[in-house]
């Protein structure tokens, strides 16, 4: 079996004191591969910097990990008295599984996640790694799942959640398509279900699986679409920084308006706020405020190391009027694609 948790994690590093199990305390997991370390880092910074009176323990499930990283991770543990584990994912298992441009491996770590904890703790929640707090989250550590499977919010309107409905051909959508960056789990429901079980087989079913955009996202409103329980988007709102180049102002647009209530900010898309050519925005600034309380603090922002980010790169400095610079980032951006096509 693709999920099993046994075959699957080849290491474990625990950092800091491993509590036990107790209701006070609330177990946060991410799933990420090295391009959202820093991220994932930041994140469970920004959590703390707004909890300090609550008990988390955080737990990586990641396919790669160095001294450095360990290192950044150790300096949460000694400052906050929290506990940070790292699993090391052997992600071979996996490699039969679908990947986008958008999506790589590591979007399965969160079944991975399910697996492992199935027995050992009641709940968990699932975060990615580009979601960011601004708030108390105490909440989420009282909710009852009664029948349901796990809490979950509500991705962007319903003119989106018809779309998906017709592309996976399933009317219940229609009222309500959830974005699986949030999951609070009950994990005893999850496996009751066998929820891993059924995403397996329709993610290696080549018919089922050519419908899917989303991979396991869409896979998960599928097989959970009678057993959820919506939040408020306040523990997840979405972002796209690219919905900035279609705007010329960002008064009155609901898609990149953050208000006081909200709690947790999902980045979403394939510009993040760690990249250097979205720092000028004002909706970054909740990132960009847990990086520098962070051990990432002296990290420099991103540059574009591929086309697509040298594009949006170019875009989003001429959307800044910074036109010699978006000029650079365009000549870059052609350069490197000549380049790549002479390479393929």
């Amino acid at each position: 079996m693709y999920f099993d948790a046994a075959n699957v994690i080849k290491k474990k590093i625990v950092l800091g004191i491993n509590p036990q199990e107790n209701n006070n305390k609330l177990d946060i997991a991410y799933g990420i591969d090295k391009n959202f370390f820093s991220g994932c880092i930041i994140s469970i910074t920004s959590i703390l910097l707004f909890n300090s009176n609550l008990n988390f323990s955080f737990h990586i499930f990641a396919n790669y990990i160095d001294d450095s990283l360990e290192r950044k991770l150790n300096e949460l543990v000694n400052k906050y008295n929290v506990n940070i584990t790292i699993y090391l994912i052997d992600d071979m298992y996996l490699s039969n599984l679908p990947t986008t441009q958008n999506w790589s491996i590591a979007t399965y770590f969160r079944f991975i996640i399910a697996d492992y904890f199935f027995s050992k703790i009641n709940k968990i929640l699932y975060l990615d790694a580009d979601i960011f707090c601004k708030g108390s989250i105490k909440e989420l550590f009282f909710l009852q799942f009664e029948d349901n499977i796990a809490y979950v919010v509500k991705e962007k309107n319903n003119i989106w959640w018809k779309k998906c409905a017709t592309r996976l051909n399933e009317k219940k959508l229609e009222f309500g398509y959830f974005n699986a960056g949030f999951l609070l789990i009950d994990l005893n429901k999850w496996k009751e279900f066998e929820v891993n079980n059924k995403a397996l087989e329709l993610l290696s079913n080549p018919s089922s699986r050519s419908k899917f955009t989303h991979l396991d996202q869409d896979v998960l409103n599928l097989i959970l679409l009678d057993n959820i329980k919506y939040l408020d988007r306040k523990y997840n709102k979405q972002i796209n920084i690219n919905y900035e180049l279609k705007y010329k102002t960002t008064i009155n647009n609901n898609e990149l308006a953050i208000s006081d209530e909200m709690i947790l900010i999902h980045y979403i898309g394939p510009t993040k706020p760690w990249h250097s050519w979205a720092k000028d925005y004002k909706y970054t600034e909740f990132f960009l405020n847990a990086k520098f309380y962070s051990p990432c603090k002296t990290e420099p922002l991103l540059e574009p190391c591929n086309s697509q980010q040298l594009r949006y790169c170019a875009k989003h400095k001429m959307h800044q009027k910074k036109f010699f610079s978006s000029l650079f980032f365009y000549l870059k951006y052609f350069v490197r694609k000549i380049k790549d096509r002479i390479t393929y």
